[in-house]
């Protein structure tokens, strides 16, 4: 899974609905993200918040031919949510009220886009779509109950999105650092209950969510820092010990890994192993390209307390003076430099 940075300009809160004669899609969320559907496969991005920094994830395996319905939309890309009259006779009236909600949310009016989707509820992508507006509201047991309908239907998401033309995505916060880009699928319908139960403090009830993930993908990087950064917040033996066998062969290949890595080396110092803790953050170090300062200030003041832990003073001291040059107000860092 190959990662790709650049900076940009963050993207625009607010939900939008753009459609041109050869194209549709859908996005909103104020963490900004896109996906790109192209016949060479699936491009995503998504950004760290007030870094600039975005990362591309390639999904070779759903490129062309693996979209539902794309290559032959019953409409045509012009009027792909506007039902002629005979179309409307024929369409059935779960579809219509599917349609329908798209065009009102695409005119702005949510709430009118709800009412709709929650008529056509029956239908997956109608029941997936409700839940991330319902989500978006706050209205979370609603959001609950349309994310596990279309869970259940799973292997119905996105044909009828794909019959419309209309490419779906969502933005969706995975660590203070990190949003993700989820699309009606299986893996975007946890993504997004995983959402729903710590935005309730439901911890217990996100970790199964997680875990359903890693099973789908444990080299996941990004749902592997979701999982790690929620089971340290309330850690057990058992998620320290998940954290450390699936962070094993993690390298420092972006900024997703290394803010892994700083998640890994701390369930290694809650296992007792400090010295093991101290190499991976030396190797978190190692790369610092395109890596927000913050995180690498982060890594570097771990590592000094860890040092400071085991009497190696020196080597402490000389990690807390060098973020001090950077950062002044870092932490205590000015308190332990006793200035």
């Amino acid at each position: 899974m190959a990662f790709r940075f650049w900076r940009r300009i963050r993207l625009a809160p607010g939900v939008t609905l753009n459609l041109s004669k050869s194209a549709a899609s859908l996005s909103f969320g104020p963490r900004g993200a896109k996906y790109t559907i192209s016949p060479r496969g699936n491009r995503a991005t998504a950004g760290i918040p007030g870094t600039g920094l975005f990362y591309t994830m390639r999904d070779p395996g759903a490129g062309r031919g693996q979209e539902r319905g794309a290559s032959a939309p019953m409409v045509r890309a012009r009027d792909r949510l506007t039902l002629g009259f005979f179309q409307r006779l024929i369409t059935p009236a779960a579809e219509r009220a599917f349609v329908d909600g798209l065009k009102a949310l695409n005119e702005g009016d949510d709430s009118e886009a709800l009412v709709l989707l929650d008529r056509s509820a029956s239908l997956a992508d109608a029941a997936w779509l409700a839940g991330m507006l319902h989500l978006k509201s706050e209205n979370f047991e609603q959001a609950e109950r349309c994310l596990l309908d279309a869970l259940e239907r799973r292997h119905e998401l996105d044909s009828l999105f794909s019959k419309y033309g209309v490419n779906a995505t969502i933005s969706l916060p995975i660590t203070p650092e990190i949003s993700a880009h989820v699309r009606p699928r299986e893996r975007g319908t946890l993504l997004a209950l995983v959402e729903v139960y710590q935005l309730q403090g439901r911890s217990g009830d996100a970790l199964i969510r997680l875990d359903q993930l890693l099973d789908l993908d444990k080299s996941d990087p990004v749902v592997l820092l979701s999982f790690a950064e929620l089971a340290l917040d309330h850690p057990n033996p058992e998620h320290l010990r998940r954290i450390a066998e699936l962070s094993a062969s993690v390298e420092n290949e972006t900024p997703v890994h290394t803010a892994l890595l700083l998640y890994r080396a701390r369930a290694l110092v809650s296992l007792g192993l400090p010295d093991a803790a101290i190499d991976v953050l030396t190797l978190a170090l190692r790369r610092r390209k395109d890596r927000p300062d913050e995180l690498l200030r982060q890594v570097r003041y771990e590592r000094a307390l860890l040092y400071d832990g085991q009497r190696r003073q020196a080597q402490a001291r000389r990690e807390f003076e060098r973020i001090y040059a950077e950062d002044p107000r870092f932490e205590d860092v000015a308190e332990r430099l006793e200035l």
